[in-house]
């Protein structure tokens, strides 16, 4: 064990967190109506505690077993049989290993909660997000980051998928199980509201971009200049993208917005996720130029021409900008052209078809969208019994 590496990666795991609890929450909740505020926390917040067990029970199995088939990890790590504390994982001690990759399972299935707020019943939310995060996205970690089928020596030769922090595993895969359920689902009753609280939008962007360095820095799972050149182009590739979707927003519109701004900046995130392991922050600064220009346009595409109401677009900022990151590392010479794009082929089609029978499935048990009176009334009031905002106290 390395103590630096464990000390690192533990603020990192908390970083993770952080990004899910509270960040996350306060940026999807300020862009949705007031009615409906109080039932996206109370979405990201139940999806962290019901990842967090799931990824005990199974998920870590499934994911970093030992499992031998390449396409899942088994089950001899359920409930973390035989890991104790003095279990290592590198120079980590694997129960911290475990801890940090939880964080990850929790804020995938949470990214999706931006596709369906304000219309969704909140029992569908639960079932399916914890039967998508052990069937969909554990089986996807352990082919790319557990040692299974798409890593180097795997199906697509000597050098497998380059993914560093998770362009493929957590945003591929969270944007188009975003965009399926949107389509499914159905558009909102009403889609012109605004954004009840842009504050809030901002101030959850701001923790996801502190939170971020966790994310991407924590993934070089070790304390050394891997991972000081992973938070730094985090950092330039975030600040890029969010003033050229800015400087975009201004020519398109005449009006810079601060929801805009603050979206550009995820847009950054996202695109840089993948490749922040592998690129420099010439690289960066060219990653986020173009995610800021390229993920408004996708924002306009699914919204406009294909009608699609992913409502918090979800698949337009972080689906495009982590495929677009997972492209950029064939691009600048860091990854083969062939496992990039296969993975995300690959991951693609399993994630589609996966979500595809969730949802079909699980909404023969429980109700996938809420009745008209009660869209129309609030998920606050009508599904947790509260308000959000009490303006006679």
């Amino acid at each position: 064990m390395n103590g630096a590496d464990t000390a690192w990666i533990i603020v990192a795991t908390a970083l993770v967190l952080f990004m899910t609890l509270p960040g996350l929450a306060l940026f999807y909740g300020g862009l949705v109506r007031a009615r409906n505020v109080l039932s996206v926390f109370m979405h990201c917040f139940a999806i962290a505690c019901l990842m967090s067990i799931l990824w005990l029970v199974a998920g870590y199995s499934i994911a970093f077993g030992g499992g031998t088939s390449g396409f899942w990890g088994g089950l001899d790590k359920v409930m973390l049989i035989g890991v104790t504390a003095d279990s290592l994982s590198g120079t980590l001690p694997e129960i911290l290993f475990f801890a940090f990759q939880m964080t990850f399972a929790i804020i995938t299935p949470a990214l999706i909660v931006g596709a369906y707020v304000e219309r969704v019943g909140f029992g569908f939310v639960l079932t399916f997000s914890g039967l998508w995060m052990l069937l969909c996205y554990a089986p996807v970690v352990h082919w790319i980051w557990g040692g299974g089928m798409m890593s180097d020596g795997g199906i697509f030769g000597e050098t497998g998928v380059r993914d560093f922090a998770g362009g493929i595993v957590v945003h591929e895969t969270a944007g188009l199980a975003a965009l399926i359920i949107a389509v499914m689902l159905g558009p909102r009753r009403n889609r012109t509201t605004p954004p009840h609280n842009p504050g809030f939008v901002m101030i959850g962007a701001a923790m996801l971009w502190v939170g971020w360095f966790g994310f991407n820095g924590g993934s070089q799972l070790a304390a050394d200049g891997g991972a000081a050149m992973a938070l730094t182009v985090t950092h330039i590739s975030a600040a890029t993208a969010s003033l050229s979707w800015a400087l975009w927003e201004r020519i398109k519109y005449g009006k810079a917005s601060l929801v805009g701004l603050v979206t550009g900046t995820i847009a950054g995130l996202a695109s840089i996720t993948p490749a922040s392991g592998f690129v420099g922050p010439a690289a960066a600064l060219l990653i986020g130029a173009v995610a800021g220009i390229l993920c408004q346009e996708a924002v306009n595409l699914v919204r406009n021409w294909l009608r699609i109401d992913d409502t918090l677009d979800v698949f337009a900022v972080h689906g495009v900008g982590g495929i677009f990151g997972t492209l950029m590392i064939a691009v600048l010479g860091a990854g083969s052209w062939v496992a990039q794009l296969g993975g995300l082929v690959f991951v693609g089609l399993f994630t589609t078809g996966v979500t595809i029978v969730l949802v079909k499935v699980v909404a023969l048990v429980t109700p996938l969208r809420v009745d008209a009176e009660t869209e129309t009334n609030g998920l606050d009031l009508s599904v947790h019994g509260e308000r959000a905002y009490d303006m006679s106290s």
